[in-house]
């Protein structure tokens, strides 16, 4: 299985515009080579350079079908479910690292059931749901700092 964007490559700066500091749009990203046997899909990302033991989530979102091979920023499938994040609400919240240049780990994981779990699922809650039913997994890191937006104005 692989994740990729087309906004970024694996390892690159992600644009402003999926920022805090910029529009806070939720990034595009694909889905290829998802084993046959998936009943869903979801997809975690993860700052694991943030302060804390355990970093920050940016997004959580499960129940993706299992055929879907592109997220947009304008909309996600009907029976999608986002669960709160580190800013402690759901759905897509970007990056603002508070110093330096931060990794954000798009984490998206084939599964082997569908979940049945309520939008105020937090992260840790979700990944601990999540951990026995999967089939694959793949990663997608960006990174993002905000020195390098400031230089660029």
């Amino acid at each position: 299985m692989k994740i990729s964007s087309p906004a970024f490559a694996e390892n690159a700066k992600i644009p402003k515009v999926y920022s805090k500091l910029g529009g806070n749009q939720r990034p595009p990203l694909e889905i290829s080579d998802v084993p046959a046997d998936t009943k869903s899909l979801a997809i975690v990302c993860h700052d694991p350079d943030a302060p804390g033991r355990d970093g920050f989530y940016h997004w959580t979102v499960w129940n993706l079908p299992s055929k879907t091979t592109e997220i947009t920023g304008e909309s996600l499938p009907a029976d999608a479910v986002e669960g709160i994040t580190g800013w402690g609400r759901p759905g897509w919240g970007g990056p603002q690292p508070p110093f330096g240049t931060h990794r954000y780990q798009f984490y998206v994981y084939a599964l082997n059931t569908t979940l049945d779990l309520p939008d105020s699922t937090k992260p840790k809650e979700l990944i601990a749901a999540l951990t026995p039913h999967i089939i694959d997994q793949a990663v997608l890191t960006g990174k993002f700092g905000v020195l390098d937006v400031l230089r660029r104005g």
